[in-house]
């Protein structure tokens, strides 16, 4: 099979802390942080050149537009999912890629559990967030459609509400994010023999495909999550190469062949699993621009590319802070003359992209990344950019990163249109980062290489999404991408508003439901068919009803779920309406109710010390403790991780007392 029947399939960082050098920054996804805002862009939740299949893949105008929505953004950086829709993200994305899944040191499979990101080689050992994942309740403000999730439902938190964007998006297709710069560890012992290969693919395809999650604080059990996800999409950084984490397993001299066969393993198992449901699965990899970890992990090796639907360039963190006294550009296309850096430090997206195409890898088949924050320097006397700096700029959550839109106005702002980079400077700090001119440039570049899109990393940085806007505005201009998605997505604006579990988050939570078909009329459409096919607009009659497809569907029972395919058009041959609130709200006291929003303020009076944190006590979510000063709420359970020591810890922070 060829690379390019790949990309049109049919048929049966650390993100979480400091880098280490300059060559791993090369091969990573940023951290970016959070923010506010919105701004609605007045577009249809899905454009009419907007083209997607029930499964497989999806694109706008020819083009895929991918976006990183990182799970522990819910809580310091308070960015949730239902922002994109209002901000018109959602509208203008075609793949989310939810980052990251865990692999276990010891069972080498995937897995979810609750236990906090620790710090040296070890810390990841174990971790996960499922409190973010699937624990999490929402409230009708902050869910994408507009209800509050009820206390007994087995799926919440981020994972449910990637279900209700995709209701509200058919379009739009989710992929799990295996690995990333923390918890690629096992990566390489996890792919090390046919046996692990095939065991380790089989637990992500159950847990993440087939929704198979673990029940945990009473959410979850088997097939909860089942639909959550269209695909897996691979973060290993880095086979065959040491640029990786510190402690990071690494089979210099067989993890590139196992990295393939690691890649075709999970075609193998996608597709076959895809054969008994009647779906094409993506596989998608996150793909590296430093030539040498290219090399060192074949990346660049076309044989992968017969496993995977498309990979995503590393476009940013070309340079950074991780070198305190050079500033720099850390998203520049081109290569930059003036660089003063060691030939083999000067990176540029442009020679990622043609250390690909070059060796035979078919260019619809790449996305283009590109950053939602900038990279800085502080002490910079001079605004050209490979000067002396004093260390790295003040950010939010780490010196020398901060997102895109607290930086967009700061400062006065520089462009090299030869170089395709730019920048801000406010005197003091000088800060790297994607904008409203290198964007449009870049979205010339891909549709003049014949790309099959962009890459985002990451969404929160971005809250009103500016950047996503201006380059589908660009792709979706002129003359088609070479993705095909499958048939023209149109909208269904019959559907009552009061009954649709997508409508705006404004509407009345617990609707009464209004037939749109005379409920008097006898008639009824064909019987639903658990074994049939239907695709979006088919009518069937179930249970004295006749329900509407959304999208396509096979072997979802209509009414089964409020998030599935099937909207009620009202009663035939029968004048009962359901008279049970799916939506009711739980009369469960919000305060102790463990799947209340952690992010909701405490009742407690911050202003009076609680009990003192102790090291060997465990806490669960809600508990409140003090600890030098400070009042903190607990997340999730913790043992011994010190509040205050840690964004991404449990602890959240309360305020003085």
């Amino acid at each position: 099979m060829t690379s390019s029947t790949r990309t049109n399939r049919k048929g049966a960082l650390t993100r979480f802390g400091a880098v280490v050098a300059s060559l791993a920054l090369v091969g990573t996804a940023a951290v970016a942080a959070s923010a506010s805002a919105t701004t609605v862009d007045t577009r249809a939740a899905v454009a009419t050149n907007a083209v997607s299949t029930p499964d497989g893949d999806s694109s706008i105008n020819g083009y895929r537009n991918v976006g990183y929505f990182a799970q522990w953004g819910v809580y310091g950086r308070d960015f949730k999912l239902h922002q994109l829709d209002k901000s018109g993200a959602a509208a203008d994305l075609t793949h989310l890629n939810y980052a990251f899944g865990n692999i276990h040191h010891q069972t080498l499979e995937c897995f979810i559990a609750n236990k906090a990101q620790g710090t040296g080689p070890n810390g990841s050992d174990g971790a996960g967030d499922a409190w973010a994942d699937f624990g999490m309740g929402y409230t009708p403000a902050n869910s994408v459609a507009g209800v509050a999730d009820s206390w007994d439902q087995p799926l919440a938190g981020n994972f449910n509400q990637i279900k209700q964007l995709k209701a509200k998006h058919p379009h739009l297709k989710a992929m799990i994010s295996l690995g990333g710069w923390t918890w690629s560890k096992n990566f390489s012992k996890a792919a090390a023999t046919d046996a692990s290969r095939k065991k380790f693919v089989s637990s992500c395809i159950d847990l993440y495909i087939k929704g198979n999650l673990p029940t945990i604080d009473g959410k979850g059990g088997p097939g909860a999550a089942a639909g959550v996800f269209d695909g897996i999409d691979i973060d290993w950084e880095w086979p065959g190469s040491n640029a990786g984490l510190e402690g990071n397993h690494v089979d210099e001299a067989n993890d590139k062949e196992n990295f393939r066969l690691l890649l075709e393993e999970f075609r193998t198992q996608l597709d076959a699993y895809g054969a008994q449901t009647g779906k094409n699965y993506l596989l998608s990899a996150f793909l590296p621009a430093s030539p040498a970890v290219i090399e060192a992990g074949g990346w660049n090796d076309p044989r992968i590319f017969q496993s995977l639907d498309f990979g995503n360039v590393q476009g940013y963190d070309l340079h950074g802070a991780w070198d305190p006294a050079l500033t720099g550009h850390q998203i520049n296309l081109y290569d930059d003359p003036n660089d003063t850096r060691a030939a083999d430090r000067q990176f540029s997206v442009d020679k990622a992209v043609r250390t690909y195409i070059n060796n035979g890898v078919a260019p619809e088949q790449l996305g283009l990344g590109m950053a939602m924050y900038g990279r800085g320097w502080k002490g910079v006397a001079d605004e050209q950019p490979w000067n002396a700096a004093n260390g790295g700029g003040n950010g939010t959550w780490e010196a020398g990163i901060e997102d895109y839109y607290k930086l967009k106005n700061a400062g006065t702002s520089y462009y090299d249109a030869d170089v395709v980079a730019s920048w801000r400077y406010d005197g003091n700090q000088w800060w790297s980062l994607d904008d409203d001119k290198t964007i449009p440039a870049k979205a010339d570049y891909i549709r003049e290489k014949g790309l099959g899109g962009g890459m985002w990393w990451e969404l929160d940085g971005d809250r009103n999404g500016e950047l996503t806007k201006i380059l589908m505005d660009d792709l979706e201009a002129g003359v088609a991408g070479p993705i095909e998605g499958g048939p023209v997505v149109t909208p269904t604006p019959t559907v009552d508003p009061t009954t649709d579990p997508t409508t705006d988050p404004t509407t009345d939570p617990t609707p009464t439901t209004t037939p749109t078909v005379d409920p008097t009329d006898p008639a009824c459409a064909a019987p639903w068919n658990a074994t049939t096919s239907y695709p979006g607009g088919s009518q069937v009659a179930h249970n004295g009803e006749t329900w509407e497809n959304k999208w396509w569907s096979q072997g979802e029972e209509p009414g089964a779920s409020q998030w599935g395919p099937w909207v009620s058009k009202g009663a035939c041959g029968s004048t009962t309406d359901p008279t049970t609130d799916p939506t009711t709200d739980p009369t469960t006291d919000p305060t102790t109710d463990p799947t209340t929003d952690p992010t909701t303020d405490p009742t407690t009076d911050p202003g009076t010390c609680e009990a003192a944190w102790a090291a060997g006590t465990t806490y669960v979510g809600g508990d409140i403790v003090s600890h030098q000063g400070r009042n903190y709420s607990a997340n999730w359970w913790t043992l011994g991780d010190t509040p205050g020591a840690s964004q991404w810890g449990p602890w959240k922070d309360l305020g003085a007392c």
